[in-house]
């Protein structure tokens, strides 16, 4: 056996420390198997779907590029190939951005541009603000489920209101200060129902932020933050390039309360900006977890025919209050350190809980989601707002 090892010394060191032997067939066709597994990890970098289907049409093109005649490329075939180079079919996480060609210098030139205006106006971090705009739904229902094995049709029971959106704004300060949410329903009135405190309640016909909504926004929240009423002390405001952020209504807004406005690039919030890298994904993690509770052990009302009525708005904006409360200090602090706005504060260690161990199980519909992708703007970047 000590012959044997030495020999397979390579494999041996090479492989998990949960193998317990080398059992199974080795690949019939391993030039090809590589080529194949190189192509999936190409097509996935540039964040493109794959199916098996997918990969069993691109190996048999290559067996026919490599004149491999009895190569069948078979759903059996699939799946060995899959396990053995360690591939899994997995749910999508996020729908994912195109990186602008010339991201990586816009990515320095951005932080470059924010530490200026932070050492130049002496800003402090209970200064520095980032707000972003987060669509949501009123039903928050997982992809997958556990259930038993062979069962032929897995439902999860919702009340239908999976594309019925509405947005929350949330903002945040480098020394962890959260400002309270602004919950925007897509109504043309306020609903009368008893609101909790520690949220703003508004009303669109469209449910999502326009340049009205922000100067509301503006107005009643970002301007009665901490220590910002009277606009003594220069602050920072980062949020992305969605025009009803930078018109010049708006930007003439921001310049009255003293701040310092700094425009992400289209294309790169998942960079730079400190709610998107960091505190979102947490976030909606928590709201599901109490959609989830309400549909198992919630008081519900149902119509007459039967149909489950959906949360009331009062209940959504309790959720709302009690998951941004629940977002750790940590978290806010690594997403503002990773997105380069800041170095991290003393005090507070990578070491520290963090809420970003949490996964963004579900996805939002195509359409709303485009609606709200700031990102997409047809507009061409105009560059970082300068105050002077």
């Amino acid at each position: 056996m000590v012959r044997k090892w030495r020999k397979q010394e390579d494999d041996l060191r090479q492989v998990k420390k949960t193998k317990q032997s080398f059992r199974g067939n080795k690949a019939r066709w391993p030039q090809l198997e590589d080529k194949l597994e190189q192509w999936v990890v190409e097509q996935r970098a540039a964040s493109r779907s794959i199916s098996t289907v997918t990969i069993r049409m691109k190996a048999t093109a290559l067996a026919r590029d490599m004149i491999i005649d009895e190569f069948r490329g078979g759903p059996s075939w699939c799946f060995r190939f899959m396990k053995i180079r360690n591939l899994s079919i997995r749910t999508r996480t996020t729908v994912s951005q195109q990186l602008p060609k010339d991201y990586q210098e816009k990515l320095p030139t951005f932080r470059a541009y924010c530490k200026k205006k932070i050492t130049e106006k002496k800003i402090r971090p209970e200064h520095i603000t980032n707000m972003d705009e987060v669509p949501l739904t009123f039903d928050i229902p997982m992809n997958r489920t556990v259930e038993k094995t062979g069962t032929s049709t897995v439902s999860v029971r919702t009340t239908g209101n999976e594309k019925s959106s509405f947005t929350v704004v949330l903002a945040c300060q480098a020394n962890c200060q959260k400002l309270p949410p602004m919950v925007i329903f897509k109504t043309k009135t306020l609903p009368k129902e008893n609101f909790p405190a520690g949220v703003v309640i508004k009303a669109s016909p469209k449910g999502w932020m326009d340049e009205e909504k922000m100067s509301e926004w503006l107005r009643e929240i970002y301007v009665k933050k901490p220590v910002g009423f009277f606009h003594t002390a220069p602050s920072l405001l980062i949020y992305d390039s969605m025009h009803a952020h930078i018109t010049d209504a708006v930007k003439k807004q921001v310049k009255q309360t003293n701040s310092e406005l700094a425009v992400i690039p289209g294309g790169l919030t998942k960079e730079l900006q400190p709610l998107d890298i960091g505190v979102n994904r947490a976030f909606k993690a928590r709201l599901r977890a109490a959609w989830e509770q309400w549909m198992t052990e919630g008081e519900h009302t149902f119509t007459k025919t039967g149909r489950q009525h959906r949360a009331t708005y009062a209940t959504i904006c309790q959720w709302i209050v009690d998951a941004w409360a629940d977002i750790s200090v940590s978290t806010v602090v690594q997403a503002f350190t990773k997105a380069g706005i800041i170095s991290e504060l003393p005090g507070n260690s990578s070491d520290t809980d963090s809420d970003n161990d949490e996964r963004e199980p579900g996805r939002l519909d195509a359409v709303v989601a485009q609606l709200f992708n700031s990102d997409t703007e047809e507009e061409e970047f105009e560059g970082f707002v300068d105050g002077e």
